[in-house]
């Protein structure tokens, strides 16, 4: 278990937890000594005490009160702020975003799932899906994930997936180790030393999903972004004949070039999370997973990869590089797709509408390698 917060009051204490990959909130009574959880009606959400922008709500600032106002979401809730009595524990809901365009929650099942690694380590996966989808392993199905720094990817709603899901494609993370769903332990068995977890954690899931008939190879698209781009990469190399396509944005895929660059603004603080290969044993092992360094001659999936010029934390040259060579490498005819974004950093266009432009285009791609034209 781990604990990412926790948020006093007169007669409670609320803490803030991850357990088995999902998010807890755990009430502690001082009166009574006793515990008790939050109880949340779906199998994978997102739930949070912390400050919401979009709701201006605050952030539990009243100490003597038994209330306690949370956020949650789930892949088909949406965003909502709720109020929780920690004497009756009865949560009311205060405000639910509102999704234009007729939205019905009740059209869409979530569901959690996992997977079994190499050496037998239960991976968590997290799945969204329009009820009446088939599961006979005929749906088209995207696959993302990250699985680095410690970092959590939580199961959020979003309306934009709504174009997805309401064309029967089947929407999956994975939560692989690297990333902190599991806790600090889950993270160390995915860094420096032990990286090369994260990517057959990925393929694990990926298996999964086939052998279980949600989806099959030839319409299975994955992405990832930065530190999960170069899981794309990584995963690409090693079992290409898995995915039907990738989609790679702003992917670090020239690992030990970059670690040996100390001039890069990121370099030297990153050596705790991939290893220094100035040191003989961390430039071995990295070149055992490295994207550019380990491209072969052989048949990849049609692959879309996106850079940005004025990307800070990974240089738009890795991208470049990483297509450059596949293109001399490759022995098969499958489109393989460089996108340079000439206006924006390392999290994309930031303008509302050119962001969602870049989203559709994304969706476009994965609707197009999912045979999907309508």
């Amino acid at each position: 278990m781990k604990i990412e917060a926790v948020d006093p009051f007169a007669d409670h204490l609320v803490l803030s937890e991850w357990e088995s990959g999902l998010q807890r909130l755990e009430i502690f009574d001082f009166k009574t000594n006793k515990t008790h959880r939050i109880e949340f009606p779906e199998p994978v959400y997102s739930v949070s005490i912390m400050q919401s922008h979009e709701f201006n709500t605050a952030h539990n600032h009243e100490f003597n009160t038994a209330k306690v106002r949370y956020n949650y979401q789930s892949r088909v809730m949406p965003s909502s702020v709720f109020d929780y009595d920690m004497n009756a524990r009865k949560a009311t809901l205060l405000k639910e975003t509102e999704v234009p365009g007729g939205f019905n929650k009740q059209n869409y099942q979530s569901e959690r799932l996992f997977a079994t690694a190499s050496d037998g380590t239960r991976i968590p996966l997290s799945m969204v899906y329009r009820k009446g989808t088939k599961l006979d392993g005929s749906a088209p199905l995207l696959l993302y994930g990250y699985g680095s720094y410690g970092i959590s990817i939580a199961p959020t709603f979003s309306s934009n997936r709504l174009s997805l899901l309401d064309r029967g494609v089947i929407y999956v993370i994975a939560h692989i180790r690297g990333g902190g769903e599991l806790g600090e332990e889950w993270r160390e068995q995915g860094r420096m030393m032990k990286k090369m977890n994260t990517f057959t954690d990925f393929i694990a899931c990926a298996e999964h999903l086939v052998k279980n008939q949600y989806t099959s190879s030839d319409r299975l698209v994955i992405q990832g972004g930065s530190a999960g781009g170069l899981l794309m990469g990584a995963v690409t190399n090693m079992r290409p004949d898995l995915f039907k396509a990738v989609v790679a944005q702003v992917p670090f895929v020239d690992v030990i070039n970059t670690m040996l660059d100390a001039s890069l603004p990121l370099t030297t603080s990153e050596f705790i999370e991939w290893g220094n290969p100035a040191e003989k044993p961390a430039y071995d092992y990295m070149k055992q997973y490295s994207p550019y360094d380990n491209i072969a001659r052989k048949s990849y999936p049609t692959m879309l990869v996106k850079v940005s010029y004025n990307d800070s934390q990974v240089p738009y040259w890795e991208g470049t590089k990483f297509v450059a060579k596949l293109r001399t490498m490759k022995t098969d005819n499958n489109p393989l797709l460089l996108k340079v974004n000439f206006g924006a950093g390392h999290g994309g266009s930031s303008g509302r509408y050119d962001a969602l432009k870049e989203i559709a285009f994304d969706y476009s791609f994965m609707l197009w390698q999912m045979g999907i034209n309508e």
